[in-house]
């Protein structure tokens, strides 16, 4: 068993957060070095305060795999939900909607938690230009925070790529609306 250990500026600021998730904390400590670890199922995190640290400027990530990432996202919805009457998807914390294999959890450490399917579907070699751009543009905007850069590559190839399908436009469209609310275009 590997269990991340991630930095944070406050353990009660995440500890809150986890909660809210659906996570149990297991361990706290506050002295001589503040410490904190929760656990939902089989998923395990740990958390160490650093006094000073920014969680804007954190680069801490670490994957977990699970067999239904949809699942997990609406539970952990449903938890945003209740305590915020929304799932925030931008600022600290946030999280994204579902994508073909998983989503993206941003919490107040800063700390980006990457929740993907076990079974992860390769992107196809023969896709077309929409679909390649959109997943260009979820790289961006999940791995890098690139969100503008990530819109310009999306609203472009949705002018460029007529003869896309249907569904292929509605996924486009509907992760453009999610980049526009993330930036603060569209409410």
């Amino acid at each position: 068993m590997t269990i991340p250990l991630l930095p944070c500026a406050s353990i009660d600021e995440v500890a809150e957060f986890y909660v809210m998730l659906g996570f149990t904390i297991t361990y706290r400590q506050y002295r001589p070095n503040a410490y904190l670890s929760v656990r939902r199922e089989e998923i395990n995190l740990h958390f160490f305060g650093i006094p000073g640290y920014e969680p804007e400027r954190s680069y801490s990530s670490c994957l977990i795999q699970v067999e239904d990432p949809r699942e997990l996202y609406e539970a952990f919805a449903h938890g945003m939900r209740a305590v915020y009457g929304q799932v925030l998807v931008s600022g600290l914390p946030r999280m994204t909607r579902p994508r073909r294999d998983g989503f993206l959890v941003v919490d107040p450490g800063g700390n980006w938690i990457r929740v993907m399917s076990a079974v992860r579907e390769q992107e196809p070699r023969s896709s077309n230009g929409l679909t390649r751009a959109l997943h260009n543009a979820e790289m961006l905007a999940g791995s890098h925070a690139a969100e503008r850069q990530a819109l310009k590559i999306l609203e472009r190839a949705l002018v460029r790529e007529v003869h896309a399908s249907e569904e292929e436009r509605a996924t486009a469209l509907e992760f453009r609306d999610e980049l526009l609310e993330r930036l603060g275009l569209r409410s």
